[in-house]
């Protein structure tokens, strides 16, 4: 691959450096810190408090429990669904294409209506029949993990897609002229190809899970102990005058998404400085 063109650092280049890293520092840096600092104000008070607490522990397991659907859900069909838009061609395929964006365009308050209007066991659309069969889905985890599924639907997506593109069919094709299968033609060469930018996509489909707040509130009924997941303890706790405890249990979410980067950063094999 052709090297890389080392543009010569100039008094310019230094100011839009310092420009970005301000933005950011403002924007990210400095309130996440804040969090932190509030969080160990006291020590480990605020944090033994907060794991003390059944409810926020209860919340915290519910939240790992349907981010961890939503991420299986998402890369299932994630997968999937990139390879459609990708290998076929079908008509539609733009629309489908604009609709997979729709969550990250939508306000989450507008998709937990929308659920809550199809899937509700009152009034909803199939909610009524799904409550005869037995499935209960407003007001339960189903519920929560349709909601955070959809909100994160579009991460996995989107990471995969342009990989797709850039590795071609050459490899697939020559494959199945040797005679493999589908399965075993993404299993050893399709699916090597992509799985960095797959992790890649899990993980911030996990960090999308584990921080939506305004689709689950819709769908869940914010139930303590039963349906509240950890960010409506957040702001119940915080509105209670529990900071110590909002601020600890922010300070866990934050940590498990900012852990799930880093390992991915660290262990996602580094370019060569020539692009080889």
């Amino acid at each position: 691959m052709p090297s890389r063109i080392r543009q010569p650092k100039t008094a310019g280049t230094y100011v839009r450096r310092g420009l970005v890293i301000t933005y950011l520092f403002l924007l990210v840096a400095w309130p996440v810190s804040l969090v932190v600092k509030h969080t160990f104000d006291g020590g480990l008070d605020n944090l033994q408090t907060a794991l003390s607490d059944p409810d926020v522990v209860f919340a915290l397991q519910l939240t790992v429990y349907v981010a961890v659907w939503a991420v299986v859900i998402n890369t299932v069909f994630g997968v999937g669904v990139s390879l459609l838009l990708v290998r076929y061609n079908f008509p539609g395929r733009g629309i489908l294409s604009a609709l997979i964006d729709l969550p990250l365009s939508v306000s989450p308050i507008v998709v937990g209506l929308a659920l809550l209007l199809t899937y509700g066991s009152t009034n909803g659309l199939l909610g009524p029949s799904l409550k005869d069969a037995g499935i209960q889905v407003a007001f339960a985890p189903l519920g929560i993990i349709l909601a955070t599924a959809f909100v994160s639907l579009p991460l996995v997506i989107r990471e995969l897609v342009p990989v797709l593109h850039e590795i071609g069919t050459d490899q697939e094709q020559a494959a199945r002229s040797l005679g493999a299968g589908p399965w075993q033609t993404f299993r050893r060469i399709t699916l090597p190809s992509v799985k960095w930018a797959l992790v890649y996509g899990v993980v911030l489909s996990l960090a999308r899970s584990l921080g939506e707040f305004g689709a689950v509130k819709i769908m869940s009924g914010n139930i303590a102990g039963q349906t509240q997941t950890a960010t409506l303890s957040v702001e119940e706790k915080y509105q209670d005058f529990q900071q110590g405890t909002a601020y600890a249990t922010s300070f866990l979410l934050a940590l498990i998404a900012v852990a799930a980067l880093v390992v991915v950063s660290v262990l996602r094999p580094k370019e060569s400085p020539d692009g080889d």
